[in-house]
């Protein structure tokens, strides 16, 4: 009788991969604002940024709060953050900055993408 041999399957791969802060950036405001958000929303601890069809200008920015990676993700932290952004958002915001103001008019969180050709007056739409 042949013996067989039991096979180790190989490790899973992980859902994403580690990239930096040349991806996406959070100021240290839109970082704290973020950490405060996570903890009241409690929707999960990363903030995925995702880039969709829409908008005035074609292109829209989301922002949401998720439990878990996907597969392909990629993980930045920044500002003490946990940020998720798929492959495909990456082609489109390579180098944006997510900053994030508190003042009565013109508040809130504010992309500057050095990737987009034109972009809204409110900030949240943008063309290539």
């Amino acid at each position: 009788m042949d013996s067989v041999d039991a096979v180790t399957p190989p490790p899973a791969a992980p859902l994403y991969r580690e990239g930096n802060e040349n991806l996406v950036r959070l100021t240290p405001e839109a970082g704290g604002k973020v950490r405060a958000l996570i903890a009241r929303e409690q929707q999960g601890g990363f903030l995925r940024i995702a880039i969709t069809g829409g908008g005035c200008n074609g292109l829209s920015y989301k922002l949401k709060f998720t439990p878990e990676a996907r597969r392909g993700d990629i993980l930045v932290r920044s500002a003490e953050v946990p940020v998720l952004v798929d492959s495909k958002t990456a082609l489109y915001l390579k180098g944006t900055v997510l900053d994030y103001s508190n003042k009565l008019i013109a508040g809130g969180f504010k992309f500057t993408n050095p990737n987009a050709k034109a972009s809204c007056s409110c900030g949240e739409s943008f063309s290539v």
